[in-house]
């Protein structure tokens, strides 16, 4: 059995995650297709700032590409039950000391709590291989679905604005 050893800052490799409902695992090449048609909706393209509308194929491959560089990687939320892609959640080293978080859940799968339980469930992850950079996540105010998420997850409005127009920084506790 060959083992490979995990690159100390690289989220290149990042474990897959198992929740009750969902498994959580980078994208994959084979995932463009049903990746386009998941984020090829209006509420992800016009939310994400750096999601193109209309979201293609080549968008698809290129995100799921991005990952290869060890910096950013985006993981795939699939039901446990069917295997169907519900969402991504984005993971994004910034800097020696911080990680940066993204998420967004299609149409279907929204205000079931997949998306509570994906970052949850990656969060655990990235605490267990980085457990001395700070995890940070920009929010609009107004997205109180998604501004309610990441507090419930226990993070805080730090007073700072993101770099993304109209986004504010909040950090995990504890971090």
């Amino acid at each position: 059995m060959i083992f490979r050893r995990a690159r100390p800052d690289s989220l290149a490799d990042l474990p897959p995650v198992e929740t009750l409902r969902l498994t959580v695992r980078p994208l994959a090449a084979e995932d463009a297709e049903v990746l386009r048609r998941l984020t090829d909706d209006p509420a992800i393209t016009g939310a994400v700032d750096f999601l193109p509308a209309p979201f293609t194929l080549e968008d698809a491959q290129g995100l799921i590409a991005s990952g290869r560089r060890g910096t950013d990687v985006f993981l795939g939320a699939r039901a446990r039950k069917d295997g169907t892609l519900v969402g991504v959640v984005g993971a994004h080293l910034r800097g020696p000391g911080t990680i940066e978080i993204g998420y967004w859940i299609g149409g279907a799968a929204r205000g079931r709590g997949y998306g509570t339980e994906a970052v949850a469930g990656v969060l655990v992850a990235l605490r267990q291989r980085f457990p001395k950079r700070g995890v940070l996540a920009e929010c609009r105010p107004e997205n109180t679905a998604s501004w309610g998420l990441l507090t419930k997850l226990g993070f805080h409005e730090t007073g700072a604005e993101g770099h993304r127009p109209g986004r504010r920084v909040l950090a995990l506790e504890g971090t």
